[in-house]
Formats: structure tokens, sequence, C-alpha cells
């Protein structure tokens, strides 16, 4: 029961507020500090974030608008333009990072699960670019001699429990094969790349320390095969199964081992895949499957461009952009604990869009969620029935 509590509230208590207070303090986050505490700071982004608010200013009329609410809200005594932008700017962002990255590990805890069953975990690892107006984010340029900046997320996904768990931000112009450098690896596990990916000097190391990874292919990628599989079960869309050594000098000196190549066809969309792992005992169609997979990061980027994509960051420095997208991160990750917490048979997508017209309601979460609302435009409109790519 919520004793009364408004819906903000009780989904705020889900997260440990205690780990929080302890990383305020790590940081010296409420140093100097009378009114507007980091807490205070973390409840109005979330309000922001979970209510869809397109502007600074638009979140402070907003809390200004619930008043009278604001003590029950989290947001404290003070909710003003200025003291809410100075937070942004100037309180470590590493006090939401390491918040976002512990409320991640909770999330992971609660939907863990072994769809797979390959005696590890299975990630998805992309990236995506969040456009900036260069005018006024001066750090993050995108291309020379142009008006326009960005900054990109690179994200590692847990495919299986649909959770990101590792995040590296960094100026839209860095490449995405610079990223692999900094992924936390971990044996036994698999790791998803699209074609951008194809650095087989990197992908060796991911087969160095144990760990697998599928690929796909580029039609000019070099291969000479050594064994086949000769039969495929009718309808599986698998044409080729080889396994061999690249063939061109340059990738064979990067890639000196075995490796798999997959040639897929799939029939919906009329086209042929290529796919390269090191995984060389488990089926192909498992690995046309792993990178099927693959459309969960891009529902996640999906979500998060539309709770990101506003006409006003709520901060100009790096320091408040990198608040806010570790803060949208924090909001995502909580509805999943709460979802599998409460064991709600709705999608976080969904959940999402009940509550942003909800916060300052003093309905229970269990009635909130409970009954279906077919008015609800869902946002995963289009993506419902994923192709294979």
């Amino acid at each position: 029961m919520s004793n009364g509590k408004l819906v903000l509230s009780q989904l705020l208590d889900f997260l440990d507020r205690n780990h929080f207070n302890y990383l305020v303090r790590k940081y010296d986050g409420d140093k100097y500090v009378k009114n507007f505490t980091c807490y205070n700071q973390l409840a109005v982004l979330m309000y922001g974030q979970l209510s869809g608010r397109e502007s600074l200013r638009d979140i402070v009329l907003a809390t200004q608008a619930h008043a009278s609410k604001a003590f029950h809200l989290g947001f404290g005594k003070y909710v003003t333009r200025s003291n809410l932008s100075k937070a942004n700017n100037n309180r470590d962002y590493r006090i939401f990072e390491d918040f976002a990255y512990h409320v991640i590990d909770e999330a992971r805890e609660c939907c863990a699960t072994d769809i797979f069953k390959l005696g590890g975990n299975v990630y998805a690892f992309d990236s995506t670019t969040i456009e900036l107006c260069l005018e006024t984010f001066k750090w993050a340029i995108f291309r020379k001699n142009q008006r326009k900046g960005g900054v990109k997320v690179h994200t590692l996904y847990d495919l299986e429990t649909s959770i990101p768990t590792f995040f590296h931000i960094t100026e839209a112009r860095v490449n995405d094969v610079n990223a692999m450098d900094v992924i936390p690896y971990e044996e036994d596990s698999f790791y998803i790349f699209d074609r951008g990916y194809n650095d087989f000097q990197r992908l060796f190391r991911i087969n160095a320390i144990g760990a697998y990874f599928v690929v796909r292919g580029k039609k000019n990628n070099d291969f000479k095969p050594m064994k086949w599989t000769r039969r495929f079960p009718p309808g599986s869309g698998i044409l080729s199964d080889a396994i061999g050594y690249m063939n061109s000098e340059q990738t064979r000196w990067k890639y000196p081992e075995k490796i798999r190549r997959i040639v897929y066809w799939d029939e919906e969309q009329q086209r042929k895949f290529i796919f390269f792992t090191n995984a060389l005992d488990i089926s192909p169609m498992l690995v046309a499957e792993l990178y099927h997979n693959r459309w969960q990061i891009e529902l996640f980027f999906k979500w998060l461009k539309q709770h990101l994509k506003i006409k006003k960051f709520w901060g100009e420095s790096e320091n408040a952009v990198r608040i806010q997208i570790y803060t949208a991160i924090t909001a995502y990750c909580m509805m999943a604990i709460v979802q599998k917490k409460m064991q709600i048979n709705r999608p976080i997508y969904e959940m999402l869009q009940l509550v942003s017209v909800s916060l300052t309601e003093r309905t229970t979460l269990d009635r909130l969620f409970e009954k279906p609302n077919y008015n609800i435009v869902n946002e995963l409109d289009g993506f419902s029935e994923p192709t294979l790519f």
C-alpha cells in the first residue's frame, strides 16, 4: 500500500537512497548546500524524465505548479531555474553515473534469466548519437566546418535481462570501433556487433580472453574456408557454414586463428547476411538468433532518444548533459525493477506512459498498472514485430 503517497514518491522508494547518500558524501555533493540538495535534484530530474518535460524552464514551471506537493515529491522547498541550472552544471556528474550503475546492477539481479543457455551472459554493443547545437554546446564537436555537435552513447546491453549494463559517452566524432577498447569483457560471455565493428584485431582480443563474438560481416571480407557443414534443416535460411581463416594478408595478421563464417538468407527481406564468429560449436541457427536479438538495443535507443530529444537540454555544459543521460538511464532501470518486484504484466514502455500522466496522483502502483488502457499509444509502434535486421 502507498499510505496516500504520490506516484512519484512510490517509484522513488524503489531506489536505494542510502547508497545515493553515500555517493553524495563521497563526491561532496551537498557541501555548502542549504536548501536544494542532491536528492532534491535527483527527484526533480526524475520527475522531468518520467513526465517528458522538454526544457529546464518547463521542469521548473511544472514543479511550481505542484508547489503544495513539493515536499512529498522530494523536491525540497525551493526549486528555481537558477538553483537547478547551477546544480546541473556544477555538481559532480559521477554521483549520478555511479548511482546509475548501482541501479543497473539491481535491475539485472531482479531480471536475471538464462534464455540462450550458453553458460555466460549475452550482450549487444552499439552506439547512438544525440545531436546538439554546436553554437550552444561548443565542447561537443561533431564534424569540422559544420555548425553541428553531438555526443555518442556507446552502450553494452544485456539481451537476456533487457537491461543496459555499461555506457561510454564520447564526442560524436569518435569512431565506434574505438569504444570496443573500453568494454568490460567477461570470460564465456557473448558479444553481438553490427557491421560497423569489423575490426578483427579488436575481435581477436575478445577471443584471447575466452569470450565469444558474433559480428555481421562485409562482402569484401576475404575468407578461406577449410571445413564445411553440408546439411541444414529445411527452411532454416542457412546457406553456408564454414570454418577457416581470414585470407587477406593484413586481416590474417590481425586474426591468425580459426574463425567461422555463416551465410544466412532472410526470406522476408530477400537479403543475404554474413556473420563471423569464434563460437565454433554452437548451431548456425543460434548464431542467427543471437544477431536477431540485437533489435532490443535499438528499442532502448529509441526510448532514450525520445526522452532526450528535447527542444533544449537541461544545461549547456558537458557535466549537465552527462547528468541528464545518467538520470534517464536510472529512470529506465527503476521501471524495470518496479516491473519485476511487483510482477507487472506490462512492457516497460507502456508503464512509462501510464506513469507520465500520474506522477502527482495518490493512486497506488498496483492499481495504476492493473487494468489495461487501450487508449495508450504504444511507443514501440513499428517495432512490435521486428524483422531479423
